[in-house]
């Protein structure tokens, strides 16, 4: 795939990963109310939907470039003398 491609199938699974999360949270919030009934088999597809959104989220860092960033920034915050404030004993 082309870079671009990339970037955007990226995105569209981060985004999606992202929406699955949100949802799952909701529904798992709402199971706990006294007042809704849900069957049990939507309350536990609610708690795995958290986790298939957190890999789609993963995934779509993974492919679009994104993690290969967030790691080097922690890597210099944490491990590189010039960009530390404070000298690690």
């Amino acid at each position: 795939m082309k870079h671009q491609h990339c970037r955007k199938a990226g995105n569209v699974l981060m985004i999606v990963g992202l929406v699955v999360m949100v949802s799952s949270i909701i529904f798992s919030v709402l199971n706990q109310l006294p007042s809704i009934q849900m069957p049990a088999l939507l309350a536990q597809g609610a708690i795995l939907g958290i986790f298939i959104g957190a890999l789609l989220w993963l995934a779509g860092a993974r492919v679009s470039g994104r993690e290969r960033i967030e790691d080097r920034y922690f890597w210099h915050r944490h491990y590189d003398e010039r960009c530390r404030r404070t000298p690690h004993h």
